[in-house]
């Protein structure tokens, strides 16, 4: 028989950080919960079409405007509940229109994206959970009050993946961990304790499909990376594009990389489609701890003051040098001038 590895599990890590920062307690309690919930959905993840049609439409919206699947209802509902047995004064899900309620005077505030990917379901693509943890905000007579703030406030933020593992990726302590799930005890257990993502790569992740709508900047990118060894970057490149955030990002933090998900020219999409709060704000969190960048193209995300609480954003991530390229890509006046044919066999690394 297979014999696995014996690694600390998530309450032991979490002991131990409480053990030395007291003040973490209630961020801990509130990661526990959201990690047996975690367990019950990588179980009915698991079962796809045996647990029914769980991919169909329920004939309803989220906020955003997508289709809510029958999984994403169930979804939020798992983990609403579980947070109520938890240290928090109000929740926000993507599925929901405003935040609700859970405890008036609790220390602390959850954003939520219960099923990410859910267009996956039917296709057995990777989906996730995606979550952030902040300070409430005393007193607050407003409940967007408590996630209107910048990504730097995070407590601790994180995602589960539901793929051939189930795995939590961590952003908590100032170190980002992966923990997989042992099915043989329902304990999730560590295998990385402290993540660093390589700071170059010449693998990027983009929807292709919408070139036409990108703005120059982005063309430019990805047009010096396509030319490979022959373009001024002088580098071959490699695409990826899995069409799942949590999937993406999963293999960022194992091989490095950089996603791209623009806005564009599209109605709705100038902005992006990415939420900050509860996908980019986390998914950001998780990269600087692993020593990477998460920009809106030219600004740090985790510096973005929220003005609603379902906003969207642009969101550039993964190793830190190619997020930092694609910023001079928007930024540097040297840069367009070098797309002209007459430079075209010059280098774009500049110190």
């Amino acid at each position: 028989m297979l014999e696995l590895a014996r690694t600390k599990d998530l309450d032991q890590v979490l002991a131990e950080s409480v053990g030395a920062q007291a003040a973490l307690a209630p961020v801990a309690s509130a990661i526990r919960e959201v990690a047996g919930a975690a367990v019950e959905m990588a179980d009915l993840v698991s079962l796809g079409r045996l647990a029914g049609e769980a991919g169909a439409a329920v004939g309803s919206h989220n906020r955003g405007g997508d289709a809510q699947k029958q999984l994403d209802v169930l979804a939020h509902d798992l983990f609403v509940d579980a947070l109520r047995r938890a240290p928090v004064a109000a929740v926000l899900s993507e599925e929901m229109h405003e935040p609700q309620v859970l405890h008036d005077d609790a220390p602390l505030a959850v954003a939520i994206d219960p099923l990410d990917g859910s267009s996956n379901i039917d296709t057995n693509v990777s989906v996730g959970t995606i979550f952030s943890i902040l300070s409430s905000v005393p007193g607050a007579a407003d409940l967007r009050a408590h996630f209107l703030q910048q990504g730097h406030a995070q407590l601790a933020a994180g995602f589960f993946i539901y793929g051939p593992q189930t795995a939590l990726v961590l952003a908590f302590a100032e170190k980002t961990r992966i923990f997989v799930l042992d099915r043989r005890t329902s304990l999730f257990r560590e295998i990385a304790e402290a993540v660093q993502i390589p700071q170059d790569s010449s693998e990027y992740a983009i929807n292709a499909s919408n070139y036409r709508h990108w703005g120059p900047s982005i063309q430019a990118f990805i047009d010096d990376c396509v030319k490979g060894m022959e373009g001024p970057l002088r580098k071959n490149h490699n695409m990826r594009w899995i069409a799942s955030l949590v999937a993406e990002s999963y293999r960022i933090l194992n091989r490095g990389g950089v996603f791209l998900y623009p806005g564009d020219m599209r109605a709705g999409y100038s902005a992006g489609r990415l939420r900050l709060i509860y996908e980019a704000n986390p998914i950001a969190l998780i990269t600087e701890y692993a020593g990477g960048a998460a920009t809106d193209s030219v600004r740090s995300i985790l510096s973005i003051m929220p003005t609603d609480i379902h906003v969207r954003t642009p969101l550039v991530f993964g190793s830190l040098n190619v997020v930092n390229l694609v910023k001079r890509y928007h930024t540097d006046p040297q840069f367009s001038a070098e797309r002209s044919p007459l430079f075209g066999r010059r280098g774009l690394i500049r110190q």
